[in-house]
């Protein structure tokens, strides 16, 4: 998949720049994109503002790397369960204790 040459900033500022009042046809003129490209943006990118599509990256960034952390945790959990049930096996039966005698003078 063909990355953007504009960010999703850059996508903003030109929509609200046509918000703002300047015709579409200038707009996507000036900064050489398409129409078809232009409402595509703004069915898109219609609703959030620069500072909310940034809070959303983060949020995405940081979604991905709880993710992973979750992955890994899982994977050492899995591990440590194997671990526990090899050694389980190779354990010998264990002897029943001896019953304790009570030292209580009756």
């Amino acid at each position: 998949m063909r990355l953007s040459r504009f960010s999703k900033e850059q996508v903003l500022g030109i929509l609200k720049q046509a918000a703002s009042g300047t015709k579409t046809a200038d707009v996507c003129r000036q900064h050489g994109i398409s129409e078809a490209t232009f409402y595509k943006w703004k069915a898109k990118y219609g609703g959030p503002e620069v500072s909310e599509a940034r809070r959303l990256k983060h949020l995405e960034e940081e979604n991905t790397q709880l993710k992973r952390i979750v992955a890994d945790l899982t994977l050492d959990n899995l591990a440590l369960k194997d671990s526990l049930a090899t050694n389980s096996r190779r354990l010998p039966a264990s002897r029943p204790r001896p019953a304790q005698r009570s030292t209580g003078a009756s």
